[in-house]
């Protein structure tokens, strides 16, 4: 199956947070499984980074990449086509991020792995 990690759901991982539900460890730990990192979500945490909302341990490029690779997961460019899904969805709620995710999602036919239940009311497929 193919995935697209929500941002928190990306910092969950990273950190091993309990937050993490027992399934969603399963998603990013089965080889099987393709699991994407969107740009839209290195956009998301380099603003929290910025904003000193989030502390890193390492520089930020060095963080992204290494944690990326370390948990084996793939990174997903944002492309002109999926944004063309934006204008096409409900408006339920405004976060940019959010949204783009979701364009992403619908575009590449992937599953959003992600507890933010504004997602799971957009037409894409949501895991948690």
């Amino acid at each position: 199956m193919k995935f697209l990690l929500d941002t928190c759901t990306f910092l969950w991982v990273v950190t091993d947070d309990d937050t993490l539900s027992p399934a969603s460890k399963t998603v990013y730990s089965d080889p099987s499984n393709e699991v994407f990192l969107s740009a839209v979500s290195v956009w998301e945490i380099m603003v929290k980074f910025s904003l000193g909302r989030l502390h890193l341990p390492i520089p930020f490029d060095q963080f992204m990449t290494d944690q990326r690779d370390r948990h084996g997961i793939m990174a997903l460019p944002l492309e002109e086509h999926a944004t063309l899904h934006l204008p096409k969805l409900p408006s339920h709620h405004r976060d940019p991020f959010d949204r783009m995710l979701i364009c992403q999602a619908i575009h590449h036919q992937l599953t959003i792995v992600t507890p933010d239940e504004h997602i799971t009311q957009y037409p894409v497929r949501a895991f948690w």
